[in-house]
């Protein structure tokens, strides 16, 4: 099973799959967190990792009580076809 892990001195959340390593980008500011940038390696796209990789991150967000801005226009669309993560936006 992948697991998402939060690489804090990288500022990445990463997801191992099948030897390939998606990303998602962000930057601490205090009480918030903003996403960046998100890359899935072109092998394993369209296979749900994108998804699982930002569902993670935004579940690690708020378990951390930080609001989100996201810049990365994956994460943008996830939250807008995933309402009950909209509370997390700044």
């Amino acid at each position: 099973m992948e697991i998402v892990r939060d690489n804090r001195a990288e500022q990445e959340f990463e997801l191992d799959v099948a030897g390939h390593r998606a990303v998602a980008a962000y930057q601490r500011e205090g009480d918030r967190i903003v996403f960046t940038h998100t890359l899935v390696p072109h092998a394993i796209e369209g296979k749900g990792v994108g998804s699982k990789l930002i569902r993670a991150a935004l579940d690690s967000a708020r378990d951390q009580k930080l609001k989100v801005i996201p810049q990365c226009s994956f994460v943008r669309a996830y939250i807008a076809r995933h309402p009950e993560y909209r509370d997390l936006l700044a």
